[in-house]
């Protein structure tokens, strides 16, 4: 799966990191790490000292983990909201959403349901949306003991040029598709980790509460069938059941259209052709797009004339601008699920 971001704050919020053998080889990381910069917040101790030693089994093998880490950078595009749930900062991250020119801090430590985790902490940006693969050079020198890689489509060459930098988990096991497994499953996985599983299981049974008393104060959502959506490249994109933002949609309670599943073959999204438009004839949409798209969306006359449309059956939650309640949705975490949660099902109510 290749998609590149274009300059427009798009929902698409995860690229290829396919890289060739050659781009991997070990002479890149000689010399770097002894004299590096410090990045504001590093060293941070962790909230707890964990149980370690551990040993986190994941896509490519197991990974021991012998003390609690100190430095941990995040190759996955959301894997540093569930380490900062977890009381640790990363020194690196994924700059996921693009940073507006010439904005200070980066938005994606400004997000409300991050802000005050990252306090005045500035991690190093290692990969940003669109990159082909993370900045090994710049991982090397921040010393990391600990690289995570979970949300993220790292193959096995990457992993292996990462392990040498670093003690790095790749995703779950069971993942078979990037981004297909449940946010659950994800932040548990992180939280072994960082030595804070049973923290971790607490947390996720926290926002699993939240779902069900959504699903229990609206038991109507359960008579719906529902679909997540964007306006993307022309084209109505769904994204799938698997997608973080189809698991929310049906988490909350609502049935979804997973004949887009198939139609989407093994990808977290798809584009509609005008023919199969009918596949989000439903009775809820969800739209997750800033203003410009949107717009576009609502002048494509087969979206119009759909009947959640017609009935005003449709939430149009912005991505990045404004509540950024596409933004929570999207990155499905430990922070910014509740959020996420309490908007979807205000604007579905």
């Amino acid at each position: 799966m290749l998609l590149h971001r274009t300059t427009r704050v798009r929902p698409w919020r995860r690229t290829a990191a396919v890289l060739s053998a050659a781009a991997l080889g070990v002479g890149l990381l000689t010399g770097c790490g002894s004299d590096a910069a410090e990045p504001k917040g590093a060293d941070a101790p962790a909230a707890s000292s964990g149980a370690f030693p551990v040993d986190v089994e994941h896509a490519f093998g197991s990974t021991e983990i012998t003390k609690a880490p100190r430095r941990v950078v995040t190759v996955g595009y959301t894997d540093d909201q569930a380490v900062l749930a977890l009381g640790v900062k990363p020194v690196g991250m994924v700059d996921q959403y693009p940073n507006p020119a010439g904005r200070s801090p980066d938005i994606n430590t400004q997000w409300p349901w991050v802000k005050d985790q990252w306090g005045d902490a500035r991690p190093e940006v290692v990969m940003s949306n669109g990159d082909t693969g993370p900045n090994y050079e710049k991982i090397a020198s921040l010393r990391p003991d600990l690289i995570i890689a979970v949300y993220s489509e790292i193959d096995r060459a990457a992993y292996d040029k990462l392990s040498k930098i670093a003690p790095t988990v790749g995703r779950t096991k069971a993942e078979k598709e990037p981004f297909s497994a449940p946010w659950q499953d994800n932040a548990v996985h992180i939280a072994k980790a960082l030595g804070k599983e049973a923290e971790g299981e607490k947390l996720v049974r926290g926002i699993q509460g939240k779902l069900d008393a959504a699903r229990e104060a609206h038991p109507e959502f359960a008579k719906q069938t529902a679909v997540v959506l964007s306006w993307y490249k022309d084209s109505v994109a769904p994204f799938t059941s698997t997608d973080v933002r189809g698991r929310l949609v049906t988490g909350a309670g609502f049935k979804y259209r997973t004949k887009i599943d198939e139609v989407a073959g093994g990808k977290f999204y798809t584009t509609l052709s005008p023919e199969r438009v009918d596949l989000v004839d439903v009775d809820r949409i969800f739209v997750v797009n800033d203003r410009a798209d949107t717009e576009a969306l609502k002048k494509f006359e087969l979206f119009a004339n759909l009947s959640a449309v017609k009935d005003g059956k449709v939430s149009y939650l912005l991505d990045s601008e404004g509540p950024a309640v596409g933004a929570a949705m999207s990155q499905g975490t430990l922070l910014s699920l509740p959020y996420a949660i309490d908007e979807l099902v205000k604007s579905a109510s």
